[in-house]
């Protein structure tokens, strides 16, 4: 029998966690190791129990949940970190865009109803993503702090067979589409998704989308 998946909750509305425990504790695949009130709290929690995924609210008193992302992925902890998925009352929430650019998963509507959110943890654990490419395109097309940037050097050092695929993944497609679309298997999708991420240090396929928007090869079949 596998593990399950270990979950840190971070909210500062205990009424809410205490919500969230009670339905994620009742799947057999899942565990609530640990709680946090603000950002402070979860990186202290994260250096002690490890969790695999931490649900995350964006706006909280104290250390909110856009700088809890930022500390946790520009190394305020060491070792392993836990995939991050940001919890947002509305759907475009530019916090929940900035997030997502530092290193989130992706996000949930605090209403979401639990199997959606059950879908979403397991989903990111395995290292999907939650959130789909149109409503990540119009969180960005609300985030206009940054404008996009031109096409950089390390794009350049794709194969032309890793463009095709660069294009299909930043368009949402999975790994079964995009094989489909080019007649291979999805093991070599895979592999070839890897290898795109190791060359241009994404870390999922969340960032591989952000990327190409932020350079302006969203939506492309080759990212040309």
């Amino acid at each position: 029998m596998t593990e399950p998946i270990k979950i840190l909750l971070t909210d500062d509305q205990a009424l809410f966690r205490a919500g969230l425990r009670v339905v994620l504790d009742a799947q057999d695949d899942m565990q609530v190791v640990g709680e946090a009130a603000d950002g402070a709290e979860a990186l202290a929690r994260i250096r002690e129990l490890r969790p695999d995924v931490m649900l995350l609210d964006m706006r909280m008193a104290g250390m909110d949940g856009v700088e809890t992302v930022r500390q946790l992925f520009s190394g305020a902890v060491e070792g392993p970190l836990p995939r991050v998925v940001v919890l947002t009352t509305f759907g475009l929430d530019p916090a929940a865009a900035t997030a997502i650019r530092l290193g989130a998963s992706g996000f949930l509507l605090k209403d979401a109803t639990p199997t959606f959110l059950f879908a979403a943890v397991r989903a990111v654990h395995e290292g999907s993503s939650v959130i789909a490419p149109n409503d990540l395109a119009q969180l960005f097309g609300a985030d206009v702090a940054r404008a996009p940037a031109p096409q950089p050097p390390e794009f350049q050092a794709l194969t032309e067979r890793e463009r095709v695929v660069f294009g299909w993944a930043s368009r949402g497609l999975s790994n079964a589409e995009i094989a489909t679309k080019e007649y291979v298997t999805e093991s070599t999708v895979k592999t070839q998704i890897s290898s795109i991420l190791g060359k241009l240090s994404l870390r999922d396929r969340v960032q591989l989308v952000v990327y190409a928007h932020d350079h302006g090869l969203a939506g492309t079949r080759d990212g040309s």
